[in-house]
C-alpha cells in the first residue's frame, strides 16, 4: 500500500471513531435525562440514529459500564461508570473559579458589587466578592460570617432549602435585630422567605445594615439543593425600589445559568 493510501485510510479511520465517539455521547446525554430507561426504538429516534447503530453503540458502552439493558423489560438506562464521572466531576468542580465569570458580568450589568456565599453552621460565609467602580460601594471580607435571617444571600439560601431543615437553622441562632428593618419575627421572617422562594431572589432591605440594599439568589447543585448565594448589593441610593426588581432577575438568570454550568438541577 502506497504512503498516500495510507495516510487516507488512518484519516477515514480516525473520522470514523470520532463519529462514533459523537454518537455515543448522544445516546448517552438522552439515557442521562430519561428517569425509567428507554427502548432502543426511542433511542433510535431520539438520537437520529439507525437502530442497528445504536444498539452496536449501546453494545460499546454498556461493555464499559456506562449503560445498561434490563433484561426483564429490555430497556436501556445510564449505568455505573456514568456516575463515576460524574461524581468525579463533582469533587473536582472549583465553585468560586466557575462562578467568577458570571460575578463579573453581574457588575458589568448590574453596576453593583457582586458576592458569592455559602451556608456553614448556621451562618452565610462569603467566599468571594468583585467590587463595582462606584466610590460608595459595598464591602464584605470574604471569610466574613452574616447573619442568615438578615442578609440577602443568607435569606436567600434559607428560601431554597427543605422546611425542615431552614427550621433547624433558624431556630438554632436567636435571630438578632441588627437595624430597625431586621426581621425578628419567625412568622414575618417565614413569610419574606416564602415571598423570595416565589419570585426567585432574597432582598435584604436595610435589614444587615442602615443604607445598603441586597438582592440574591441560589445556585443549586445535582440534587436540587442550594449550594452557594450570589448577590449584588450597594447603597439604597442606587439600589432604589425602581431597580430592585431588574437587579433580582439579574442575579436569579445568573444563577440559574451557573447552576447549568455546574451540572446542578434547576428550580421546577
Amino acid at each position: 500500500m502506497s504512503s498516500t493510501s495510507q495516510k487516507s485510510s488512518r484519516s477515514e479511520t480516525g473520522a470514523g471513531q470520532v463519529q462514533s465517539l459523537t454518537r455515543g455521547l448522544a445516546l448517552l446525554a438522552r439515557l442521562a435525562e430519561t428517569e425509567h430507561g428507554a427502548t432502543l426504538t426511542e433511542l433510535a429516534q431520539a438520537t437520529g440514529l439507525a437502530p442497528s447503530t445504536a444498539h452496536r453503540l449501546l453494545g460499546s458502552l454498556e461493555a464499559q459500564r456506562f449503560a445498561c439493558q434490563n433484561a426483564e423489560t429490555g430497556r436501556w438506562s445510564i449505568g455505573v461508570a456514568a456516575f463515576s464521572v460524574g461524581q468525579a466531576f463533582v469533587r473536582g468542580r472549583n465553585h468560586v473559579a466557575l462562578a467568577r465569570p458570571f460575578m463579573r458580568r453581574l457588575v458589568e450589568e448590574g453596576g453593583e458589587t457582586a458576592n458569592m456565599a455559602v451556608e456553614d453552621r448556621g451562618e452565610a460565609v462569603y467566599l468571594a466578592q468583585i467590587e463595582c467602580d462606584q466610590m460608595m460601594r459595598a464591602f464584605a471580607r470574604v471569610g466574613a460570617r452574616v447573619p442568615m435571617h438578615a442578609s440577602g444571600v443568607g435569606k436567600a439560601l434559607l428560601a431554597a432549602l427543605p422546611e425542615a431543615e431552614r427550621t433547624v437553622i433558624l431556630q438554632a441562632r436567636p435571630l438578632d435585630r441588627l437595624t430597625g428593618r431586621t426581621r425578628v419575627e419567625p412568622t414575618a421572617l417565614l413569610a419574606d422567605l416564602r415571598e423570595a422562594h416565589s419570585r426567585g431572589y432574597a432582598i435584604d432591605d436595610e435589614e444587615h445594615a442602615i443604607g445598603l440594599r441586597c438582592v440574591a439568589s441560589t445556585v443549586l447543585d445535582e440534587t436540587g439543593r442550594p449550594l452557594a448565594a450570589l448577590s449584588v448589593s450597594g447603597p439604597t441610593a442606587r439600589m432604589t425600589d425602581d431597580r430592585m426588581p431588574s437587579l433580582g432577575r439579574l442575579v436569579a438568570d445568573a444563577c440559574a445559568a451557573l447552576t447549568r454550568e455546574i451540572g446542578g438541577r434547576p428550580p421546577a
